[in-house]
């Protein structure tokens, strides 16, 4: 049986992806700060807080995934020109995989360079890889990498959205923001 799309985004799926969007914001926060800091209590702290929103953000991604799947979502406009439509799902897809790759790569190299991850201070989560530090050197850089390719496909999708609002005023925005909706 084919299951038919849903034409809105529910109460849950809404707070995922606010509460995601706004963990992502804290991780950048923590990471512009600890990178000016010198070394000390006070870096490591940030340090922490930003895997531990790293990790909290795989976790929300991964039940917000399981939910898509289950619940499904609203499928993209077909009236869009074909490029847009094209390009909305390719940024959708990608926000995706960095959402789950950004925070699995800082947590690989966490291991590989020997600093454990210990989930909100509590938790300790297992080493993925052994301590070798030429690949903690090389998870390093890629993480970098994918945080900017996270920050471009967020200002992407930010651009799209107001588009949709001011531009088309198509009420695309107001899927995720009810509020808009008119009435």
């Amino acid at each position: 049986m084919k299951k038919i799309a849903p034409t809105h985004y529910d109460a849950l799926q809404i707070a995922l992806h606010w509460l995601v969007a706004v963990l992502i914001c804290c991780a950048f926060v923590f990471a512009w700060i600890f990178d000016d800091m010198p070394l000390s209590p006070d870096k490591f702290k940030m340090i922490n807080w930003h895997k531990w929103t790293g990790i909290t953000v795989m976790a929300l991604f991964i039940l917000r995934f399981a939910y898509k799947l289950l619940r499904g979502t609203p499928v993209v406009d077909p009236n869009l020109p074909s490029l847009q439509r094209k390009l909305a799902i390719s940024v959708h897809h990608l926000l995706y995989v960095l959402m789950f790759l950004l925070p699995l790569v800082g947590w690989l190299m966490s291991s590989a360079k020997g600093f454990p991850v210990v989930f909100w201070g509590v938790l300790p989560l297992p080493d993925l890889i052994s301590k070798n530090a030429e690949l903690g050197k090389l998870l390093g850089e890629m993480h970098e990498l994918l945080a900017y390719g996270l920050l471009l496909l967020i200002g992407l999708h930010i651009a799209g959205a107001l588009k949709h609002h001011i531009i088309d005023k198509d009420g695309t925005l107001a899927r995720m923001l009810p509020f808009l909706a008119k009435k």
